[in-house]
């Protein structure tokens, strides 16, 4: 079974509204990996530190 998944940015007031990635059919996984953590960051700065 496939999921659709649209990403929009909204602008603190929510007035303002943009498509970041447009609609894209996702595969649920079978089986998440049960964690009470959040994934590491994979942004620009934090890859810097690292």
């Amino acid at each position: 079974m496939t999921m659709t998944m649209k990403v929009y940015e909204v602008d603190r007031h929510g007035n303002t509204v943009r498509v970041v990635q447009p609609e894209a059919e996702v595969v649920p996984l079978e089986r998440p990996e049960a964690t009470d953590r959040f994934p590491t960051c994979e942004c620009a700065q934090c890859k810097e530190r690292s």
